[in-house]
């Protein structure tokens, strides 16, 4: 098996997780009271519970790598992610960065930031 890590991430709810990650083609592979396991692919994100979060305050994150930035921010904006960087859930678009890669981000529904970096 190739070394592979998978973010813990929180969750307010994990019913509305699962609805909001399968709107871009995650699906359940665990669930139980404590513990939710999503997959996309070669991403894994596993979430614990989090009733009490303030998604405008947390301060979670994790990267994705993709083979294309933009395909899967394609995927959000038909999901009915806006980007408005006042509401959550938002994104932020892909673009070049100085240090030669594209990155966009995804703020998801819980506060979580989802840096999403082009191989």
């Amino acid at each position: 098996m190739t070394d592979h890590a998978t973010p813990n991430l929180p969750s307010r709810d994990f019913a509305e997780t699962q609805r909001f990650y399968s709107s871009f083609g995650f699906t359940t592979g665990y669930i139980d009271d404590s513990w939710l396991i999503m997959s996309r692919g070669s991403i894994t994100l596993e979430f614990f519970l989090h009733v009490d979060l303030d998604p405008l305050t947390s301060w979670f994150s994790c990267c994705l790598r993709v083979d294309d930035a933009d395909a899967i921010f394609d995927e959000f904006i038909a999901a009915g992610i806006g980007q408005d960087r006042t509401t959550r859930p938002c994104v932020h678009l892909p673009e070049m960065q100085p240090w030669g890669l594209k990155m966009g981000a995804l703020i998801d529904i819980d506060g979580t930031l989802l840096r999403v970096i082009e191989n």
